[in-house]
């Protein structure tokens, strides 16, 4: 297998933007998602972009070339699930880019949630993108996962706006 693929990529603590930039410069093809989110210090309140998922830059590269990679001061490894190295599809990629393009408030939640109702979103910029609706606390919750890493995007989103989709009858 010598095709280009989403491969994850874990890093140092707090290494997730040197690590993307050092990778870039490099030539590799890198996406880091960013949220941004707003800090209080005693003195003062800054707007501050941080990584959507700690510890995780998504690396398009060849499996024979991963090791070169590695080779940037903080990279740590390469994720592996069952003896494999991880990979996420464009497709995943795609739907992380839509939602942080949105600018909604975006939380993940690594935690493991039982599958709920299938829902569409009827309008707003998600518009027609199809997900889990989940309960958390008082709230209702548009979830996406992204099965490539085990983690879930949680976006908050009245239940007004999500329609139920049917589920079909398996036989």
């Amino acid at each position: 297998m010598n095709e280009l693929n989403w491969y994850v990529m874990y890093t140092a603590s707090r290494s997730e933007k040197k690590v993307s930039k050092l990778l870039k410069e490099r030539g590799w093809e890198v996406y880091l998602p960013l949220v941004e989110e707003i800090r209080q210090w005693s003195d003062r309140r800054k707007k501050v972009e941080r990584p959507l998922f700690n510890g995780y830059v998504f690396v398009k590269t060849r499996r024979n070339q991963l090791w070169e990679c590695l080779q940037v001061p903080g990279a740590v490894k390469f994720v592996h699930f069952s003896g494999q190295h991880a990979t996420v599809r464009d497709e995943e990629i795609e739907v992380i880019q839509r939602v942080i393009s949105t600018g909604v408030a975006v939380e993940t939640d690594g935690s493991e949630i039982e599958p709920g109702e299938q829902v569409k979103v009827l309008g707003g910029p998600l518009q027609n993108m199809v997900g889990e609706c989940v309960e958390k606390g008082n709230k209702d919750y548009f979830l996406i996962r992204i099965p490539g890493i085990y983690q879930n995007m949680l976006i908050s989103i009245p239940r007004k706006f999500l329609e139920v989709i049917p589920q079909q009858n398996q036989q």
